[in-house]
């Protein structure tokens, strides 16, 4: 049975969060100050530790360095009510496997826990920042590296995206990076850092979707005391706590036009100012930048900056959906489902025969990321060692196009069985205009407007397709 040790001052949250994991099947023992703590694990250490970044006597921090001292390979889990980047840095760069924010959610926390254990129980060892060590094996293309918790495909557009990746990484190129919600786009920018001279300094990402324009001066570039209402201490923004390192503006078309302003005199001057500050601070950065929507198209609608948009353009970088790297597909269901049994601590063999059919006919509009979080609904509903349709969404067991007026039925499923690129894009322009054709309530002179063809096109093509299903069958 796996020890854990939770170190929090607040005795009824410590408590609590300890019954819950004796009833998950742990021995869970508590210690309400930071030397306490450190002596139960002197005497006996854990498997786990769930430790407070703020305690009386002393900080998370210091527990962490003084647990690691005792044990290098010792798990420790920081919880933190302050959720800032700058906290979340620290504590992994001081050797934390990771970190969970208040409030809690206790399947978060069991997650977590079963993921470090996991690692653990596979011989995996951590090193000092909280990934694999180099002992670890890991999967390469073209000598990349792109870290533990992720998988490299073998499709032809994977190969070649990841080729690109090999010539960037080692340049000091800013990139943009272009891709559909969830192809992975993020997971692409930390694997330039990671492969690149800056891989030992702090990389950073941010959501420009998320921030408001009032606030977006200050969570990027930071801002000083009193500098407007709510300022009540001085602030780190997002670029100085990435000086040296690498910098992720992700969806960074949403920013607005002027913070875009703002952006620009710091890219250009290599230095910048906290909001409300005098003190002028020097930047040496690496930055990426990712949109799922053409930056170019966007300046001439004049939408973003067409000069920060060349500032940015030294590389550019397609990341493939997941209907273009369909090879890729039965790999990812593996590696999924394995994370997934990890996470939940349940042992399932794999797929019953028919899912993996389902899974490659499926377009997959969320891709990656939906890829994820269907197999991890299946892990948990499964009640068998398998796999079954019965676990999957409903939109994947019914994946058909429904009947154009006038026209006969299609199942998308059954255009094409042998999945390559050009058969990949015929298939994503279908999907196209079939989801045009429901906006518009199967209006063909509506949707030709606005796919920019005209009628005759869209009929030809239509019909081009249901052609097609019957030569296959």
């Amino acid at each position: 049975m796996k020890r854990i040790l939770i170190i929090d001052d607040d005795m009824d949250m410590c408590e609590l969060l300890a019954k819950y994991l004796r009833r998950k099947g742990f021995e869970a023992d508590t210690a309400y100050t930071g030397n306490k703590g450190i002596a139960k694990f002197k005497e006996n250490p854990y498997d786990a530790v769930l430790c407070d970044f703020r305690l009386g006597d002393k900080e998370g921090r210091e527990v962490l360095t003084e647990i690691r001292a005792m044990k290098p390979t010792a798990i420790v889990i920081i919880i933190t009510g302050y959720s800032d980047i700058k906290t979340a840095v620290d504590v992994i760069k001081h050797g934390a496997f990771d970190y969970i924010t208040k409030p809690l959610i206790p399947d978060e926390v069991l997650n977590v826990i079963n993921k470090a254990l996991a690692i653990t129980d596979n011989n995996e060892k951590l090193d000092g920042v909280g990934t694999f060590g180099s002992n670890a094996p890991k999967k390469k293309i073209n000598g990349i590296d792109p870290g533990p918790e992720y998988l490299v495909g073998q499709a032809h557009t994977t190969r070649e995206l990841y080729r690109q990746v090999a010539l960037v990484a080692p340049t000091s190129y800013s990139v943009i990076l272009y891709g559909e919600s969830g192809t992975g786009k993020e997971v692409i920018a930390k694997t330039i850092h990671e492969n690149g001279d800056r891989r030992d300094k702090p990389f950073v990402a941010v959501d420009c979707g998320t921030l408001s324009k009032e606030l977006a001066g200050s969570e990027l570039f930071g801002h000083v005391k009193g500098a407007f209402t709510g300022a009540l201490n001085d602030k780190e923004g997002h670029f100085e706590i990435a000086n040296g390192g690498t910098i992720f503006l992700d969806e960074v078309g949403n920013l607005s036009l002027d913070v875009q302003a703002a952006l620009l005199r710091v890219i250009q001057e290599r230095k910048f100012k906290r909001v409300g500050g005098t003190k002028e601070m020097s930047l040496d950065i690496r930055i990426l930048v990712a949109s799922n929507e053409n930056l170019q198209e966007s300046y001439q609608k004049g939408k973003f900056r067409e000069d920060l948009f060349h500032r940015f353009n030294e590389f550019t970088m397609h990341i493939p959906p997941l209907r273009k790297r369909k090879d890729d597909i039965p790999l990812f269901a593996d590696f999924f489902l394995k994370k997934a049994c990890r996470e939940l601590n349940k042992e399932i063999e794999g797929f019953e025969d028919g899912v993996m059919e389902l899974f490659l006919d499926y377009p997959w509009p969320g891709n990656l990321r939906e890829f994820r979080n269907v197999i991890r609904r299946a892990a948990l509903l499964s009640s068998s060692g398998w796999i079954t349709a019965d676990s999957l969404p409903i939109e994947i067991t019914q994946s058909k196009i429904p009947v154009l007026e006038g026209e006969p039925a299609i199942a998308y499923s059954s255009i094409h069985k042998e999945p390559d690129l050009k058969i990949a894009a015929s298939e994503a322009e279908y999907k196209t205009i079939i989801n045009v054709l429901k906006q518009v309530n199967y209006n063909k002179t509506k949707a030709a407007e606005i796919l920019k063809i005209d009628r005759k096109t869209l009929y030809n093509k239509i019909k081009g397709y249901e052609a097609q299903r019957q030569v296959e069958e």
